[in-house]
């Protein structure tokens, strides 16, 4: 266990040591103060049936700081070790490669839940400077943050994973910036391809990650979509300890 903190304490040095990572939580905050500013021009005056929650956190920010927080976030895991040559030397240490795998992970979705940490406020200070909202439920707090935490965790693991597999940065926030894309715009498959009654129909509520934000923001927790997220996040990092293996045999 002490290896495993001292690698997730060590990733989460690297972050705040670097330049980059002021970035990363600087843009969080300037998007998520752009929402709030037009979502509470929006409300003055009009009144809304619709959660806080489901009000602040479904608008294009809350998608835009997922789809390009977690390439830039994780581009570094593994990429920067290895263009950097430290890699080979992190792999000769008594660590094993599923530590290592789980420290990266770890920080990076650490450094990631810090950064979201100031939109705590946001439902309230919106709900406070506008009557027309209704009162906010602590329950959808917890559940819309709940839904930021498994969104987040798979695509930072799958965006571990895109680091895995090379050495230049830029290519690892590429590639996790287009899984992601491809995966979200799943939710839009119904528009292209109308869906029937039947399977097709479940499939495609399956596979909605707008619809399945959307009831998180509405305190609705579908135990189905929670494994369903946990798993896709344990693929991702089961992938990137075969990459990390066979790099190691090499």
């Amino acid at each position: 266990m002490q290896p495993y903190l001292t690698l997730v304490r060590r990733e989460l040095t690297g972050y705040f040591n670097s330049f980059l990572g002021y970035v990363i939580i600087a843009s969080f905050q300037l998007l998520l103060g752009l929402s709030f500013v037009l979502l509470l021009k929006s409300a003055d005056g009009k009144p809304m049936d619709t959660p806080v929650t489901e009000t602040f956190f479904m608008t294009g920010f809350f998608w835009l700081i997922l789809l390009l927080g977690a390439p830039v976030i994780t581009m570094r895991t593994f990429a920067l070790e290895k263009f950097s040559g430290t890699f080979e030397t992190l792999m000769t240490t008594p660590v094993s490669d599923v530590q290592v795998v789980l420290a990266k992970f770890t920080g990076s979705l650490v450094f990631y839940l810090l950064a979201w940490l100031p939109a705590l406020a946001y439902p309230y200070l919106l709900r406070y400077n506008s009557i027309n909202l209704p009162p906010i439920d602590p329950g959808t707090i917890v559940s819309t943050f709940l839904g930021i935490f498994l969104f987040g965790a798979f695509y930072l693991a799958m965006g571990c994973f895109a680091s895995s597999l090379t050495r230049a940065q830029v290519v690892a926030a590429m590639i996790t910036f287009a899984l992601g894309l491809g995966l979200f715009l799943l939710s839009f498959l119904s528009v292209i391809v109308p869906a029937t009654p039947g399977w097709q129909s479940k499939l495609y509520a399956h596979i909605s990650m707008v619809d399945h934000m959307r009831d998180f923001t509405r305190g609705m927790v579908d135990t189905r979509f929670v494994v369903f997220y946990l798993s896709l996040t344990l693929i991702f990092l089961f992938l990137t300890l075969k990459v990390v293996e066979s790099r190691r045999w090499k």
